[in-house]
């Protein structure tokens, strides 16, 4: 495992953790609005607790990187975001999402950490059929779901998200600016 990796590792435990300690403190802050304390709970039933892993927990939970229209999973696998909410969160290529598989197989994503953004000004152009967003000599492709949502055509000019320390190849679009 490299540096980098085991860093990437860190930062998603150290988010989990963080996750938990805000639910522990929700329902905290719920007990006490009940004035309830921990102790005075009764003892869970056996039949409710749920392991987990197991056949009756929530789902499979996988945690990867967005490269701009998938999630990229710990193992290499390849998981499909929506475009939709893709273009909906803005998400930017680099950021990491959790994945839930639930028990019917339906996929349910969360963006649990944003990378470092920085917006620019593009302009929207149509090659091939894909709709890219120039700045210069370089070009950021952008999902198609974004380009229908913000109702962007060729030639508009469009302030796009992007990784502010990282290369990328892929462009969230933040909101047209003027229509051609």
């Amino acid at each position: 495992m490299t540096d980098k990796d085991k860093q990437q590792v860190l930062q998603n435990l150290a988010t989990q953790m963080q996750l938990a300690q805000d639910t522990i403190k929700q329902v905290e802050d719920e007990l006490q609005k009940l004035g309830v304390t921990q102790k005075d709970l009764p003892k869970p039933k056996k039949q409710d607790l749920v392991e987990p892993g197991s056949a009756d927990s929530v789902g499979k939970i996988i945690e990867g990187q967005f490269d701009g229209q998938n999630m990229i999973g710990p193992d290499g696998k390849v998981y499909p975001v929506p475009a939709n909410y893709a273009s909906k969160s803005k998400l930017v290529e680099g950021d990491t999402l959790k994945l839930t598989i639930a028990q019917d197989g339906s996929f349910i994503y969360k963006q649990i950490g944003p990378i470092e953004r920085k917006k620019i000004i593009a302009k929207m152009t149509l090659e091939n059929g894909q709709y890219i967003a120039v700045i210069g000599e370089k070009h950021y492709r952008v999902l198609y779901a974004s380009v229908t949502y913000f109702k962007a055509q060729p030639g508009d000019e469009v302030t796009i998200v992007v990784p502010a320390n990282a290369d990328a190849t892929w462009a969230a679009i933040e909101a047209v600016i003027s229509a051609s």
